[in-house]
């Protein structure tokens, strides 16, 4: 599905695959221009190229979300001008019992989940509250529904999920009165690459096994929920989404 978002000017984190891409596919395909931002910048160029072969445009950012982003900045203005939708995509999911004492997942899923969340935030917030006084901006954050629930070997990868949730919520009260939106989107179980980056085996067969039972929502869901939410009328916050496949409960 395509909405209404000529003359918007986006920026999406993670866009190298899964979910990023699809957010930016339909962004892009609903008239907006898209900085894709992520570091893989082979991914980037080719879904760039994707999106000009539809008659979009779209500018590929190698970048990490959790360094300097000040030459990524430059390169989105330079090109495309103010921002007026952040679309905070970017992280990853590692799995282990908390007994296992992977700090280096800790350490990889806090800069990642929360850090670079809001180093991206940071870099954009000007944009998005001078955009936000004499039209539409959005500050779209992704979360999980792990933000709500528990589960075991995934300590970690939940509370940095519940930051981002509670952050969104809070960031509301800072940026709405000044004209940004700040949607926060919980999806459930999703086909993505976040399951490749688990290293325990028991884990990983564990979460195999109940995407089995459970099918999951494809990354397309989530690029539809993205262009909904940001393309209502100015007034109307679609303030939290909770995004599941049906029979997940």
């Amino acid at each position: 599905m395509t909405y209404d978002l000529n003359n918007r000017t986006a920026v999406v984190t993670g866009a190298a695959s899964g979910i990023g891409a699809e957010i930016a596919l339909v962004l892009a395909r609903s008239g907006a221009k898209v900085a894709l931002l992520a570091r893989r910048a082979d991914r980037l160029t080719d879904l760039a190229d994707k999106i000009a072969a539809e008659g979009g445009r779209a500018l590929a950012v190698a970048a990490d979300v959790t360094g300097d982003l000040t030459e990524a900045v430059e390169a989105v203005h330079t090109a495309f001008g103010r921002v007026d939708l952040v679309v905070n995509n970017a992280g990853v999911m590692l799995g282990n019992p908390l007994s296992e004492g992977r700090d280096d997942e800790w350490h990889r899923m806090i800069d990642t989940n929360l850090k670079g969340l809001l180093n991206v935030t940071k870099a954009f917030t000007a944009d998005l509250v001078e955009a936000g006084a004499v039209g539409t901006a959005d500050l779209v954050n992704i979360s999980s529904i792990a933000a709500h629930l528990t589960f075991p070997n995934y300590a970690v990868y939940t509370a940095t999920k519940a930051a981002v949730t509670h952050l969104s919520a809070n960031l509301r009260t800072e940026l709405g009165p000044k004209g940004v939106r700040v949607t926060n989107i919980e999806p459930g179980l999703v086909h993505s690459e976040l399951a490749g980056h688990i290293d325990n085996p028991d884990v990983a067969a564990h979460l195999a096994q109940w995407r089995e039972e459970v099918p999951p929502l494809d990354p397309s869901d989530l690029g539809d929920v993205v262009g909904f939410a940001t393309s209502r009328p100015r007034n109307v916050n679609l303030r939290q989404l909770v995004v599941l496949p049906t029979v997940q409960v």
